[in-house]
């Protein structure tokens, strides 16, 4: 029986929002991610450290690819997703200040039985957007 390679990190991670331009505005706009692609109607791809967060729209990425040289399979998803980004205690204080500050409510916002810190927030297609601490999982 063959063993497989240590899966070492996550590469890429995708959410799903219809309104492409709204997403944009909201994790380069208020969350000051890089804009790494962006494919008219299709996607737009943003850096998140040594990730790149993948925001789809569903409708566009159901429809197989029509590039011969990059035959991605169709794919997607309907309804909220989720996404956590790391963050120490002092900066999930400062997300949580600067989210306010941009009219952003806040879902939650508390300590989980082993002390690790989490903030939980909504981008506009309602998919839940939370900020950790590295210990909740490490």
């Amino acid at each position: 029986m063959s063993i497989p390679p240590k899966i070492t990190g996550v590469l890429e991670a995708a959410l799903y929002a219809a309104d492409l331009d709204r997403a944009e505005a909201f994790y380069h706009g208020v969350l000051n991610m890089e804009v790494v692609l962006r494919l008219e109607q299709r996607h737009v791809f943003f850096r998140a450290g040594q990730t790149i967060l993948l925001v789809f729209n569903p409708e566009e990425t159901a429809k197989p690819s029509q590039n011969t040289r990059m035959p991605v399979p169709a794919h997607g998803a309907h309804g909220p997703g989720h996404v956590c980004f790391r963050a120490s205690r002092d900066e999930i204080s400062r997300w949580r200040a600067h989210v306010l500050d941009q009219g952003i409510a806040v879902d939650a916002e508390f300590d989980w039985p082993n002390g690790a810190r989490s903030l939980y927030i909504r981008d506009p297609a309602g998919n839940s957007v939370e900020f950790a601490e590295p210990h909740l999982w490490f």
